[in-house]
């Protein structure tokens, strides 16, 4: 990759920097020039990244302790667990919707003020495909997500110019996320996890996982001045699985 410094001089909070699409996000935005601070529940993980600092914090208590002054802001987390909607509990979207949508409110408004005074501002929600089209078995998530969706999509006409909010929407991406999901399935399908992964390369015309770095790829574009003029939007990374327009 040609050497890029798009976000030198701008500071970005990552949540769930500490493995899988976070991780890649983090590091790519260091490539890029950015003071990079990670937002993670394992301070080892963490520390071991080379990164500007850590927020060492777990977003389900919605209980934010003091974060850096942040230009770009990367909403990232652990989607909820598998399976059937109808088996789900009421205290299962609960936990979800403070997790994903009431902890990346709250992110936003605390980050929000320093960012206006700067002039530049970048929110990006790391989601699901799911949000246009629900996912089999990932009920909750699939709930979830789309409040996100709706959410930011709300955020977005209420923003001053030069602060965006956007979606990066992850097809099956080889993180250890998709691995577990991967053996839930094949635990409830009576059937090999390898059975499973072929099912999902079946519906991908490039006939592969996607890989973290290329979600990573996505969010230095739309967190650089060179995507100041997308807001609002979703944008899928998923190798073209979608059949939604």
């Amino acid at each position: 990759m040609a050497e890029l410094r798009r976000l030198e001089g701008l500071t970005a909070l990552v949540c769930g920097a500490s493995s899988g699409i976070g991780r890649a996000i983090a590091l790519r935005f260091l490539e890029e020039g950015a003071e990079v601070w990670g937002l993670a529940r394992s301070a080892d993980k963490l520390a071991a990244m080379g990164l500007a600092g850590a927020v060492v914090c777990d977003l389900d208590g919605l209980e934010l302790p003091e974060l850096p002054a942040a230009q770009i802001l990367v909403n990232n987390t652990g989607g909820p667990p598998g399976g059937p909607i109808l088996r789900a509990g009421a205290d299962e979207f609960g936990r979800a919707f403070r997790r994903h949508v009431m902890a990346s409110h709250l992110l936003v408004q605390r980050l929000l003020p320093g960012m206006e005074v700067a002039g530049y501002g970048r929110i990006l929600n790391i989601i699901s495909t799911s949000v246009r089209e629900p996912i089999p078995n990932l009920g909750v998530s699939n709930t979830i997500r789309g409040a996100m969706a709706s959410w930011a999509k709300s955020v977005s006409k209420e923003l001053p110019p030069g602060i965006t909010i956007n979606n990066l929407l992850p097809g099956f991406t080889d993180t250890e996320r998709l691995a577990s999901l991967k053996k839930g399935n094949a635990e409830r399908q009576g059937v090999e996890e390898a059975e499973v992964e072929a099912a999902w390369l079946a519906s991908i015309p490039e006939g592969r996982l996607g890989r973290p770095e290329e979600l990573a790829a996505a969010a230095a574009f739309l967190a650089s001045p060179e995507g100041a003029y997308v807001r609002g939007q979703s944008l899928a990374v998923d190798g073209g699985r979608l059949n939604s327009i």
